[in-house]
């Protein structure tokens, strides 16, 4: 790698771009230069009729050929394109997006900043605050849990009042700006689960949240829960905050059939919510916050609700 950083390349490019340059001004000096015969072909036919004729370029073309040239000469002494020159005005993307992140932050800094101080339950009932924290969950989390936030399958529904992590203001900001990595181990690498032990499993696990099993398998299944999946989800099933998920309700993130289940014991998961603090800023987290917290956790009215 440290050879796409040497000085080599630098000249390499300059080279490159300015004889490119240079060869359209040569080409097109030539070509204006050239004797031409008007009325008379090149003797080059194509498509048994389709003759060139020797006819001079348009001059209004020539000239604009020759002011793109010109200006390309004057762009590269302006802005980088010669390697490593940074151009007169030193321009780089990065400086023009931390100008234009910097006038956004005058702008609207101060509202963000009205809100970051108010307690989370009075942000998630302020009508403003959330139409702005609407539109960063549409921006940075909709990807994922859906413009109405109420996930797909691995992402978790945001509207209900399931939490894995926990439903407070606190839980919720915490999932936001630090992330989580939930993981459910592999048991299908196991040497003492046979696929017809899990398939045993998977059927006590429906019976779980009443769902329809095969009663002999939810027999053999019972022991096998307890042994391979009780340390996390419970002896009940009914999971254990920030650990394991509640396998006796009806909220299934990746599915509740017998296959699905199946599959997750046999293949694991693991999921990821990304970091976004770094990336927000506490002002933003905050509204964002606010306007999670109000979606499940009744922040807003039964009016706004219904919108």
């Amino acid at each position: 790698m440290s050879d796409f950083f040497s000085s080599f390349w630098s000249i390499y490019i300059t080279v490159v771009s300015l004889v490119s340059i240079i060869g359209c001004a040569a080409l097109l000096w030539l070509q204006s230069s050239a004797k031409h015969l008007p009325g008379q072909t090149t003797g080059h036919v194509w498509d048994e009729t389709l003759e060139e004729f020797s006819n001079p370029l348009p001059n209004w073309w020539r000239w604009l050929f020759y002011f793109t040239v010109i200006f390309s000469l004057f762009y590269l002494a302006m802005y980088p394109g010669l390697g490593s020159f940074k151009g007169q005005y030193g321009w780089t993307s990065v400086g023009q997006y931390d100008k234009e992140i910097n006038k956004t932050e005058e702008q609207y800094g101060p509202i963000f900043q009205k809100y970051l101080k108010q307690d989370i339950r009075t942000v998630a009932m302020n009508p403003e605050a959330k139409e702005m924290g609407q539109r960063l969950f549409l921006t940075y989390c909709s990807q994922c849990h859906g413009s109405d936030a109420r996930g797909a399958k691995g992402f978790p529904n945001l509207a209900d009042k399931d939490w894995l992590y926990g439903g407070t203001p606190e839980d919720i900001k915490t999932s936001i700006t630090q992330g989580r990595m939930g993981v459910m181990p592999a048991k299908g690498v196991k040497p003492d689960l046979s696929g017809e032990d899990i398939k045993d499993i998977a059927n006590y696990v429906r019976s779980l949240s009443g769902m329809a099993a095969d009663s002999i398998r939810v027999h053999r299944g019972k022991p096998l829960f307890g042994s391979a999946c009780a340390a996390c989800h419970g002896a009940e099933g009914q999971g254990n905050m920030g650990v394991a998920p509640n396998l006796a309700d009806n909220i299934w993130l990746y599915g509740r059939s017998e296959n699905a289940i199946i599959e997750t014991i046999t293949q694991g998961r693991m999921n990821q919510m990304p970091a976004f603090g770094d990336f927000l800023g506490e002002a933003k987290g905050h509204l964002l916050t606010a306007y999670v917290y109000g979606l499940s956790q009744g922040g807003f009215n039964e009016s706004e609700k219904a919108e």
